[in-house]
């Protein structure tokens, strides 16, 4: 009797399946189309780390800068090695108030002067591309607080404080522990586009007590200030912002004068523009890799 076979264990090959015999595999339809999209998407990533460095030296040249600290002359408010955050833009918005912790170039002040420009023309173009992004300068920058405007009397001591317009600044927020207002007695009047400016470590400070001899007998130009200090971001244990001590906050001192501070509405307002924007270049690729996943 022949053997039955059952129906069950045995059917014919699907159509798609290549014949043994051939030799000859079948081609994978879908491989050139996902060798697209891993193509698609290395190029979207190096356009976007592309932007994403543009738009951080676009920031760090006209916006936001972070600067580290190098000396104890503005202890305790800034500590040796302190990053700080300077925003670059504020002064357009406002003027220079007393009490803001200003970074400034000692061009035509308190030196070293940067040396001429090349005699290269291409030199010249490169370095001031460079200087203009913040990746190089011959300028020495200097931070201090910002005590007296243009047209000030600023004079030391009455009654063992600081006077600016014969208003008396009490000094303790954030003049370093035990420390005289100033070591010796002084009294200048600001001169016209310049500011008066000291350390918050009065005793290891060479600030504007110290270059009466230079340009502006002492006072830095307006010109040479790159931005305000309102952050410190490094170390984290030192993460505060950096607002105007509320001595400059006399209604006295600002009676007629020419620079009125802004209060700190506004400055934070302006501070927290460039934070916002950097956050929107770090969400970049987070908002790439959810719109290919919803293709």
């Amino acid at each position: 009797m022949d053997d039955q076979q059952d129906p069950g264990t045995l059917a014919p090959p699907p159509a798609s399946e290549p014949d043994a015999g051939s030799g000859k595999p079948e081609p994978d339809k879908d491989a050139p189309a996902a060798k697209k999209k891993k193509k698609s998407f290395g190029r979207e990533l190096l356009t976007i780390v592309v932007a994403a460095a543009i738009l951080t030296l676009l920031v760090k040249a006209f916006i936001i800068q972070v600067y580290r600290i190098p000396s104890a002359s503005m202890e305790n408010t800034l500590e040796v090695g302190d990053r700080v955050l300077v925003n670059k833009v504020v002064y357009h918005f406002r003027d220079i108030a007393r009490g803001d912790i200003v970074v400034f170039s000692g061009q035509d002040s308190w030196g070293p002067d940067a040396p001429p420009p090349s005699s290269n023309p291409v030199v010249r173009v490169f370095d001031d591309v460079l200087s203009g992004l913040g990746l190089h300068s011959d300028q020495t920058y200097y931070i201090k607080r910002v005590i007296g405007l243009p047209g000030d009397r600023v004079a030391c001591c009455t009654d063992g404080k600081v006077t600016v317009n014969g208003v008396q600044l009490t000094e303790d927020q954030y003049l370093f522990e035990g420390n005289p207002p100033s070591t010796f007695k002084f009294n200048v009047v600001v001169p016209s586009g310049h500011l008066w400016v000291m350390g918050d470590h009065r005793s290891d400070s060479d600030d504007s007590r110290y270059h009466s001899g230079d340009p502006g007998n002492g006072a830095i130009p307006e010109n040479e200030v790159v931005g305000r200090a309102f952050l410190i971001i490094w170390p984290p244990s030192q993460l505060r912002d950096l607002p105007i001590p509320t001595t400059f906050q006399q209604a006295a001192l600002h009676a007629g004068a020419a620079g009125a501070a802004v209060l700190e509405g506004g400055q934070a307002a302006l501070a927290a523009a460039p934070v916002a924007g950097a956050a929107g270049v770090l969400a970049a690729p987070v908002l790439l890799l959810r719109r290919r996943r919803r293709r």
